[in-house]
């Protein structure tokens, strides 16, 4: 319940809720925070910001404020590698990422709590890469005041999932690079593959153990992908033969070295002829030929999955078709661009 007052009657009175100050292109934020008593000196300030009145809150056994409101909807939103504070500033709380890594979002159950009335969550896309201390969400009540069984309601459903949000960690792998094809092999032409490739490693944290070039023979390769296995490589990337030219037999050679899982095709561009194998426990990526000229392309959206420990099938590679079509702009701004980014 709350009690309207006069704003010539409010000195000595405390406030209730954050009071919003906003100046175009300047500041945005509390004038005025919850708990502050009011005084003479702030009445022409609270007037300036439209307040002519204010409201005192006595609260009902059924009713919460917009600032536990808030803290209850946080907790149950965060998971592992998520952090927040129970500090709400006009009436949001903001989910932080406690570690480096990729985001993950539930987003059918993040979708069903917004269907909630009267709260909110807002996220960064699925699958983002985050720095520690990263805001990933943030969360709110919508009205100043309200029945507690909503807020109940969104929180009950968001911890049926388990969690909502979590930042997964990614791992440092041990890179085998195989780049094939007699063009390259036999020293005709200079590979530019295998840098750009341990660079793309290289930045996510992992480090390149293994490189070899292997012909267009498929039993040759199947010998380089073994050797890099008995190496202690656990993750593969191979780069050339991946078209559907019968000359490019980097595919026959993946099947040869033993693949138990094969998913050859994804729905972006550039990429669509990127392929995914696990040996075992291990992932081996075929790369085409579009990363010799495209900064970022599928092997950019797939590697940190990867990295973090998701297992990438054709379901994933199909999904990755809304908003896999990158523009190609001019200057590259990736990853602050639509590229790999799903609603």
């Amino acid at each position: 319940m709350m009690k309207k007052i006069r704003l010539r009657e409010a000195v000595g009175s405390k406030l209730g809720h954050d009071i919003t100050e906003i100046r175009p292109g300047e500041f945005k934020g509390p004038a005025f925070r919850k708990g502050h008593t009011v005084c003479d000196e702030d009445l022409c300030h609270l007037q300036r910001l439209g307040k002519n009145h204010l409201y005192i809150i006595d609260l009902a056994k059924d009713e919460i404020h917009e600032n536990e409101a808030a803290a209850i909807l946080a907790k149950a939103l965060a998971g592992k590698g998520i952090t927040w504070k129970d500090q709400p500033r006009e009436g949001k709380i903001k989910l932080l990422a406690e570690i480096d890594g990729v985001l993950v979002v539930n987003t059918a159950a993040l979708a069903a709590f917004n269907m909630v009335e009267e709260v909110m969550c807002a996220s960064l896309h699925n699958h983002t890469l985050v720095k520690t201390g990263e805001q990933v969400a943030a969360t709110r009540a919508i009205p100043l005041v309200m029945k507690r069984t909503p807020i109940e309601r969104a929180a009950a459903m968001a911890r049926q999932t388990g969690s909502v949000f979590e930042v997964r960690a990614l791992r440092s792998a041990k890179v085998g690079l195989v780049i094939t094809g007699n063009e390259v092999y036999h020293g005709l032409i200079e590979d530019r593959f295998a840098p750009v490739l341990k660079g793309k490693m290289e930045a996510l944290g992992s480090e390149v153990i293994a490189l070899d070039f292997a012909p267009d023979e498929p039993r040759a390769i199947a010998r380089v992908i073994r050797s890099h296995l008995d190496r202690g490589c656990d993750l593969l990337l191979l780069s050339g033969g991946m078209s559907v030219d019968p000359d490019d037999v980097t595919r026959h050679g993946i099947r040869l070295a033993g693949a138990t899982e094969f998913h050859y095709g994804a729905a972006a561009l550039p990429g669509a002829m990127f392929l995914v194998a696990y040996l075992g426990e291990v992932p081996l990526l075929g790369v085409p030929a579009c990363g010799l000229y495209h900064r970022i392309t599928v092997l950019d959206l797939v590697l940190p999955r990867i990295l973090a420990g998701e297992q990438i099938g054709k379901k994933e590679l199909a999904f990755l078709g809304h908003g896999g079509l990158c523009r190609d702009c001019p200057d590259c701004r990736y990853p602050t661009c639509s590229f790999g980014k799903a609603g």
